[in-house]
């Protein structure tokens, strides 16, 4: 099971806090998991899609795309940070 969270202009897209899914066979790495995601819902797909990146953690460490995931993790997805 992975815990994914949303936050932030993520979270209001997609219109819930998080989930818990069962890591379908085959998604090993971020990359994976937010093209099953996308698949899953448009809303995902959308976001992903978009013209700035999501922002991607795992267990609380911020990780590109090529980075493992792996039952019992904790996914988090974050809007682009902009600075001020």
């Amino acid at each position: 099971m992975v815990a994914v969270q949303y936050f932030a202009s993520v979270r209001e897209a997609m219109g819930r806090e998080g989930e818990q899914l069962e890591l379908p066979a085959g998604v090993n790495t971020v990359a994976e998991l937010m093209q099953f995601l996308a698949g899953q819902d448009a809303d995902f797909a959308s976001l992903e899609q978009g013209a700035n990146p999501l922002l991607v953690a795992v267990n609380q460490t911020v990780v590109d795309a090529t980075a493992a995931v792996e039952d019992g993790d904790e996914v988090a997805f974050f809007p682009p940070m902009t600075g001020g």
